[in-house]
């Protein structure tokens, strides 16, 4: 992998001037889709490439700078170093807009010298300096220069001073991360110079079985009765011990119950329950008719209730009212003529002052 690869172009695309509108104009800075220099040059990616998606960001970085990117004669900026000679603004980038089918188009307000020596035919063509994503695509525009040879001399070496210029060496951050993808590589098996998405698509796959294996790790380490964090060899420590027991020794009876004594155990609690509950159940019931709390006619409800839950009977009969009328009876029938009427109806009658048979009639009428 390459630790120092250029992210920089400076096209030699030939992008005609424009004339001038007020000394600004609209000027091709990129065509679309895929191009390459037209000076023939080697390149380190089979094409530049540029579409609305990626020309949407180019837009946006541009935009949100604190200064425009501005064009200056003949890529002077990066040779000023060289050859010591001033290198003065031609002119700055005002927006970006992108053309369907065209390519990338900037606006460029000029100073008044390049404006004049454009419009006097002394310079022709324009040349962005740009970066580029190691696919190709991209990224944004750095600065510009008008010229007469898009097909600069020494354009490497000059690509190199501006990748130096605008800070675009790969930092030891980046570095790094290369060397980490390298050992990634390296212990996938993958082929050498596997991309990065290679590598992430391989890392994708091993998930699943290495969080089966995990799982599986959790669960013998619960068995084992280890610590959740328990190492690798911890759990073959503790897995060898469980080897070396002797299947013939019998367990520790101040420890272990065996299961028949506690099943029987079991049975016996349960039938104890059910006797002592069953002569609860009796009290309760009989208080409860004794105290009027209980209708007759609802004591096998009740008993049935009791025996499946004597919880909810005794809270039904802590809500219960007594009725008067059978407490004072305690289960006997009324004295004298009850003409058909219910317990209940004769507790009516006398709280009302009305006599059994006019409250009889009364009901039937």
């Amino acid at each position: 992998m390459e630790k120092n690869r250029l992210l920089v172009a400076i096209a030699a695309c030939s992008f005609q001037l424009p004339q001038l509108e007020d000394g600004s104009a609209w000027i091709q800075v990129t065509p679309a889709g895929e191009f390459r220099p037209t000076d023939g040059r080697p390149m380190d990616v089979p094409a530049w490439r540029i579409d609305a998606a990626s020309a949407a960001a180019v837009i946006d970085r541009a935009r949100a700078r604190k200064t425009p990117p501005v064009l200056d004669y003949e890529h002077q900026t990066l040779k000023k170093e060289e050859n010591g000679q001033p290198a003065p603004a031609a002119g700055r980038f005002l927006d970006f807009e992108w053309r369907e089918g065209s390519g990338l188009w900037g606006r460029v307000e000029y100073t008044a010298r390049a404006a004049r020596m454009i419009e006097d035919g002394e310079y022709l063509y324009f040349s962005p300096v740009f970066s580029y994503a190691p696919d190709g695509t991209v990224l944004s525009i750095l600065m510009g220069a008008i010229t007469n040879d898009p097909a600069i001399d020494g354009m490497e070496p000059l690509a190199r001073r501006a990748a130096a210029t605008f800070g675009l060496y790969p930092t030891q951050e980046e570095t790094s991360v290369d060397e980490l993808l390298k050992a990634i590589i390296e212990a996938l098996s993958l082929k050498e110079g596997a991309t990065e998405a290679e590598a992430i698509a391989a890392l994708t796959a091993l998930k699943p079985a290495l969080d089966a294996q995990a799982s599986s790790l959790a669960t013998l380490r619960e068995t084992l009765g280890l610590a959740k964090d328990a190492s690798v060899e911890q759990i073959a420590a503790a897995t060898s011990q469980l080897k070396k027991a002797d299947p013939s020794q019998k367990p520790d009876p101040a420890k272990f119950v065996p299961l028949e004594a506690v099943t029987d155990l079991q049975e016996q609690i349960a039938a104890l329950t059910a006797r002592l509950n069953g002569g609860e159940l009796d009290k309760l019931v009989g208080a409860a008719l004794q105290d009027g709390r209980l209708l007759p006619s609802l004591e096998q409800w009740a008993r049935d209730l009791g025996g499946k839950d004597i919880g909810q009977l005794k809270a039904y009969l802590d809500k219960a009212a007594p009725i008067a009328a059978l407490t004072r009876l305690q289960g006997r029938q009324p004295e004298g003529d009850t003409h058909n009427l219910t317990d209940a109806e004769m507790e009516a009658a006398r709280m009302t002052g009305i006599s059994p048979a006019d409250y009889a009639k009364a009901k039937g009428a």
